[in-house]
């Protein structure tokens, strides 16, 4: 988000000046059903229910703990305190600081995130005090949703709203709207909170009579001021529902300006401010799904080959002080403090996982595993679970992690998310088998197969998966365990203690197809290397990766005091910002040859620690996750190799 809601207005204004007509939507007409509608586009795979997956000891379970403790922290009264100042309530409640203060014009999106948070984190764990948490917050939205009328519900006036409508200075209300509208259908779809869809539906009613008389080319113009993820909050609640009216509201949410050029594979995101468009493609991919409509089908291709390929960082993150900058492939300039915000690594991950339901293809589980560890496991800090806004890639920044009760940006929000639902996209199936596509200490139970899947790792500290198979009766299924990019020199399995001459090359699946029994173990060993990952127009500034993960070279605490270790507390209208005005310069690279071992060698006895070798200066090397309150470098200046 931006720190200030004209300049994010007006940063998204002039992306949007993009060649096509604006369209003439359709006036929307009388309620219709979908109820006995099959989908019209059949998935390639389906991801496994969070319900179904267990996290085992591990990394992933333990962020996920730390995140619950955090989440239990925040005393509901405090969180609910806008909403019921804003339906004329009474509230004694202590207000919280930051984005949710009661003069910050988002105030109540984080109370979105959060509830979409405790449906996820009661879904992945079975825990009842969490899900009695986010039972306790829809009851009490409840009671201001009624006080409100006509389904409104929000922690700020509907004059929000009119302001949008004159085009009047405000920040982004459908955008909160959103979170909360999100939250209360996640709270009916993963935790079964009946009241929470009713709640929805009155959201969504507010805003189909709100849209109703606005006519559309007024109401495009509206669309250049953030919104969120609007169009697929919509067609998700008509998916759930049956109900078509919703997508027809859901259709009034999408912005040609920025679909057009995608939709014919134009790149035209330059100073496009990123995670206000990428919720939008989400709603692409939700409309494909449920009309199979060619178009936005290419919208979500184009825009994700491009992203991914053109403007992301080798830690699978993008933007640069929120927006992409320049023109694709130029990103050896787009470093700084406030690169990679968490919300759009977030969103971005969301859209991978339709890409790789239409097409199970290994390379989008590889991208997935990379943004994965590299942008969103060190977003949260192991003390006290507080979210980064930021993961600076310029060299000798630090990550600025939230001061409590004074941050709830939108990245703290798709934070708590974040840590809720570590166990999503490990496992997907189809009707004949299994697809491991993470490396993650867990368990699946594909119910109506009669098996569970039990994978035992330590990954990335060692490179071995175990998996167990666990099956009411012999039953034939094909289990598919990513052979991922980075996995050059080859690897090896063993079924039940013997090994196999087959394997499988990188970026594709070992496919073990057989009868499987309680019992049947399959081991497989992916030996990680050094490599080095280019920026696409400067190939000699590089980051350097260890299998998925980006190793960063530790600068030091320098200069880092309690005064500034932590972000300062935010303004109504600001985001967090880098105190230390002249970060340490990184010396740079003069290897041997071009092979990244001449230059860097791992640390004896230590896991994932790496140290320069022949270098005018010593550093240690350790993965980005891992690194927290203390200076790092992510990209190095590589000189050509020294001579003789």
């Amino acid at each position: 988000m931006s720190n200030s809601p004209l300049n994010r207005r007006d940063f998204v204004a002039r992306a949007t000046l993009a060649a096509a007509a604006i369209p003439v939507f359709p006036r929307l007409g009388a309620e219709s059903f979908l109820r006995n509608a099959a989908p019209p586009v059949t998935p390639g795979a389906k991801p496994f229910d969070l319900h179904r997956v267990r996290l085992l000891p591990g990394i992933q379970r333990t962020a996920l703990e730390v995140n619950r403790r955090y989440m239990l922290g925040l005393a509901p009264d405090r969180l609910l305190h806008n909403f019921r100042i804003n339906a004329a309530m009474p509230s004694s409640a202590e207000p919280l600081g930051g984005w949710e203060a009661p003069d910050n014009e988002l105030r109540g999106h984080f109370v979105g995130h959060y509830l979409s948070a405790c449906a996820l984190m009661a879904a992945q764990t079975g825990d009842e005090e969490v899900r009695a948490r986010g039972a306790l917050i829809v009851s009490e939205l409840a009671r201001c949703q009624t006080a409100l009328g006509a389904g409104y519900l929000s922690a700020f006036p509907k004059e929000f709203f009119e302001r949008l409508k004159r085009r009047e200075r405000v920040w982004a209300p459908f955008y909160t709207y959103h979170k909360i509208l999100a939250g209360l259908l996640d709270s009916y779809t993963l935790s079964g909170n009946k009241q929470a869809l009713d709640m929805a539906r009155g959201m969504a009613q507010w805003v189909r009579m709100y849209a109703e008389p606005i006519p559309d080319f007024q109401w495009q113009s509206m669309l250049t001021t953030e919104y969120g993820g609007m169009n697929d909050v919509l067609r998700e609640l008509s998916q759930v529902t049956g109900e078509r009216l919703w997508s027809d509201v859901a259709a009034r949410f999408d912005h040609d300006r920025i679909f057009a050029p995608l939709a014919i594979g134009r790149d035209e995101l330059k100073d496009v401010h990123a995670n206000t468009n990428v919720p939008k493609v989400l709603g692409a991919a939700r409309a494909y799904e449920m009309t199979g409509d060619d178009r936005m089908r290419a919208i979500v291709d184009f825009f994700w080959e491009d992203v991914t390929g053109a403007r992301s960082y080798a830690t699978g993150g993008t933007s640069n002080g929120e927006a992409w900058r320049g023109e694709p492939g130029q990103l050896a300039r787009a470093l700084g403090s406030h690169t990679q915000e968490t919300c759009v690594t977030y969103n971005m991950l969301k859209l991978t996982r339709h890409k790789f339901e239409w097409s199970p293809e290994a390379r989008y589980a590889d991208f997935y595993e990379r943004a994965y560890f590299n942008g969103i496991l060190g977003t949260q800090h192991p003390a006290d679970g507080e979210k980064v806004y930021y993961t600076p890639l310029a060299t000798g920044y630090w990550k600025l992690f939230g001061t409590p009760d004074y941050g709830f940006w939108c990245c703290h929000g798709s934070g708590v998310e974040n840590f809720s639902k570590l166990g999503d996209s490990v496992y997907f199936h189809d009707d004949d088998g299994v697809y491991v596509n993470l490396f993650v200490a867990s368990e699946v139970n594909w119910q109506e197969k009669g098996v569970r899947l039990r994978q035992e790792t330590r990954f990335p500290e060692t490179d071995t998966t175990l998996l167990t198979v666990t099956a009411d009766r012999p039953t034939r299924l094909a289990l598919r365990v990513r052979v991922p990019y980075w996995a050059s020199k080859g690897g090896s399995t063993k079924l039940n203690g013997r090994a196999l001459d087959a394997f499988a090359g990188p970026s594709s699946y070992l496919v073990v197809d057989r009868v499987w029994k309680s019992g049947d173990t399959l081991e497989v060993t992916l030996p990680m290397s050094l490599h080095t990952h280019p920026m696409p127009d400067d190939h000699t500034i590089q980051a350097v990766m260890y299998g998925p993960l980006v190793l960063v070279g530790k600068l030091g605490t320098d200069g880092i005091t309690d005064a500034n270790r932590r972000a300062e507390r935010t303004a109504p209208r600001t985001v967090p910002n880098y105190t230390d005005p002249a970060p340490p310069t990184a010396p740079s690279i003069t290897p041997k040859s071009d092979d990244v071992s001449s230059w860097l060698a791992p640390v004896a006895g230590k896991t994932l620690e790496f140290r320069t070798v022949g270098q005018a200066k010593d550093i240690t090397f350790v993965p980005l996750y891992t690194v927290f309150d203390e200076r790092y470098g992510a990209y190095w200046k590589i000189n050509r190799p020294a001579l003789g």
